[in-house]
């Protein structure tokens, strides 16, 4: 088969299940993965790319048939008509325009279905031409997500600015002659603690914590974790006492860093939530920045300094605790009860018309209802080892873990946590380090707004193979410069090539990792999946925080500039062996994404991928040989 017939030059669709047709541009060569499409039909007519839509296969009689059979089963009868329709808009989401032709053509056929109101039909054709047009609701959920992100962001940057203040005010001074070495480590341990209480049990609870309480429920639980333990920081009195605040911290950081992106993403459409879910990332780099803003503000406080850094974080915590119940509850964690009324309830909240939320509600029932079946009865150590004993579940494990350890290989959570300490190394005076952190904050910030348009059109993988190289030259730049004598320029690139890699890593490695692993398990195992990958993330950024002080005093600047950039060149090669791409998929059509085995993907890049960019750097213009990686028909 030629390259030509394998690959075609026609932009191929996606068969989404909310009416709307998704443009898959063509992948940038140098890191570009297969077209995932289907073998191409002998009518040109077809040559669309279809994820398996499991009413498709059936006639429209007996898709009516089907949405009959649920609202019966559902108790949702009395909105019969308006399922009806909504089901012939879910069965062919590209013609959804035909239907009242449809109608008029046989009425007695279809004398259960009710015509599309112009109203209807303006809002599905939005779906396409308006992707950001949606009910205050859902913006609401998402700013409610976007406070409790923030609240992430202020909680680890609070201990930047105070790492400067509090071991000497509590006994523990790093600079003494006596025990530096163990002082060190308990200056580590104070700022890893809230990360390894967040990765174990914080993320583990996470799943008990949704099935009980929900998504809301859990997450305002997280909100008193957050509040309580920030303001007992502030008045600690021994090392001790805020060893303990900080743990309890850690608790309510990791069950809610595993619940909010879920939520978000699952009260998202699907053409934007890889945005909406991406706003996790980029606020709590406006936490980050937040949080250096405040060690600014409070600089000149005197002894008490350290306690307001520490203690501040509590203002978002406020907010996201009174305002998460305004939001509508996760219609799949709903359905997941089998409460479909609700459900459907709170659809209605979250689009903006009620065929829009009947078509997402039958449609996620028909992907999910094997499923549900499957795991019905399943306990949480069972579907503990389905994450690594099923193979689709043992894809999407992997993927997460290394996008999820990534994040910390490339060294940004080092600057997030000690990037104070750093520039003072540098020979920067404790002002002007607090200064540095706050424009490195800044950018973080200021670049993730291009990541938010991005995202979804580049798409996560490439985000991350673009990206990684760029982090990689910059950490080693820095290091470098940390090498020269002349010490103001010494500081001011030292501090240029820090703020151009916290640019480089907005963009990609910042939003990538939770809007991909909130995407990627399927229901039943979403909570569980989601807790194990962002407990890989809190772990290894608690190795890094104890670690970090001991690695600066043995290695110095360069050497740990140095190390960090060796592990952003391990982080690329792992991403692209074993890290498939999930843009503009819903979460259901992923299961087919990841039905492809780990092995077979990372078999593909080495012998497809790789032989294929080189052609292209000798012959730009030449075809594309490779062969399908996903061959559905």
């Amino acid at each position: 088969m030629s390259g030509e017939s394998r690959h075609p030059s026609f932009i191929q669709r996606a068969h989404d299940p909310e009416g709307l047709a998704i443009e898959m541009q063509p992948a940038i060569p140098s890191f570009s993965i297969p077209n995932t499409g289907a073998p191409q039909p002998a009518a040109d007519a077809d040559k669309y790319f279809r994820f398996p839509n499991p009413l498709a296969p059936l006639s429209r009689r007996e898709v009516l048939e089907e949405v009959e059979q649920f609202l019966i089963a559902k108790d949702l009868t009395k909105f019969r008509r308006l399922f009806k329709t909504a089901a012939l808009v879910a069965h062919n989401p590209m013609e959804y325009e035909s239907i009242n032709a449809l109608i008029c053509a046989d009425p007695a056929q279809y004398d259960s279905v009710r015509p599309l109101e112009e109203e209807e039909l303006e809002a599905l054709r939005n779906e396409s031409i308006k992707r950001f047009k949606h009910p205050r609701e859902l913006y609401l959920t998402i700013a409610l997500c976007s406070v409790g992100a923030a609240v992430q962001g202020w909680d680890q940057t609070g201990a930047n600015g105070a790492n400067l203040f509090f071991p000497a005010a509590l006994g523990i001074p790093t600079s003494q002659q006596r025990y530096p070495d163990r002082n060190a480590w308990l200056v580590g341990l104070i700022n890893a603690i809230p990360y390894l209480t967040a990765a174990f049990p914080g993320c583990w609870l996470s799943d008990p914590l949704n099935f009980y309480l929900g998504r809301r429920g859990t997450i305002f639980l997280a909100a008193i974790f957050c509040l309580v333990p920030g303001i007992g920081s502030a008045f600690s009195q021994t090392w001790e006492q805020l060893l303990v605040c900080r743990l309890l911290l850690g608790i309510g950081m990791g069950v809610k860093a595993t619940t909010v992106p879920i939520f978000a993403a699952e009260n998202s459409p699907a053409s934007i939530r890889g945005a909406l879910v991406m706003s996790w990332q980029m606020w709590v780099s406006f936490g980050i920045f937040l949080g250096m803003s405040t060690n600014l503000i409070v600089r000149k406080s005197g002894e008490i300094v350290w306690r307001l850094q520490l203690g501040s974080v509590f203002i978002l915590a406020v907010p996201l605790l009174l305002g998460i119940y305004f939001c509508p509850e996760s219609p799949r964690w709903y359905m997941k009860k089998k409460r479909y009324q609700a459900a459907f309830a709170s659809l209605r909240r979250l689009r903006n018309t009620d065929i829009q939320a009947a078509r997402d509600l039958f449609y996620m029932h028909s992907q999910l209802k094997d499923e549900l079946r499957l795991q019905e009865g399943k306990g949480y150590f069972t579907r503990l080892m389905g994450l690594f004993m099923e193979k689709r579940n043992r894809t999407a494990t992997l993927a997460s873990f290394t996008v999820m350890i990534a994040q910390q290989l490339c060294g940004t959570n080092i600057m997030a946590f000690y990037s104070s300490t750093v520039f003072r190394d540098a020979g920067a005076s404790d002002e002007a380090a607090l200064w540095a952190s706050w424009g490195y904050g800044l950018a973080e910030f200021l670049f993730a707004f291009l990541a938010l348009r991005i995202i979804d059109s580049l798409g996560r993988r490439t985000l991350l193979l673009i990206t990684f190289p760029q982090m990689a030259w910059t950490l080693l730049a820095a290091g470098f410069c940390s090498l020269i004598k002349a010490q103001t320029v010494h500081v001011v690139l030292v501090e240029f090539f820090v703020f151009l890699f916290a640019a480089v890593y907005s963009v990609g490695e910042g939003p990538v990792p939770f809007t991909y692993s909130a995407e990627v398990f399927p229901l039943s195992h979403r909570e569980l999946g989601m807790g194990f990958a962002v407990a890989t993330n809190l772990f290894w950024a608690a190795v890094l925080s104890v670690t970090f002080p001991r690695m600066l005093a043995v290695m110095g600047a360069f050497g740990a500039f140095a190390f960090y950039a060796g592990l952003n060149v391990l982080a690329f090669i792992m991403i692209f062996l074993v890290m498939p791409e999930t843009k503009q998929r819903t979460l259901e059509d992923l299961d087919h994404i990841f039905s492809v085995s780990t092995k077979e993907f990372a078999h593909y890049q080495v012998t497809e991928t790789i032989p294929y960019c080189v052609k292209r750097c000798v012959h730009p213009r030449g075809p594309d040989t490779r062969a399908q990686l996903y061959p559905w028909s």
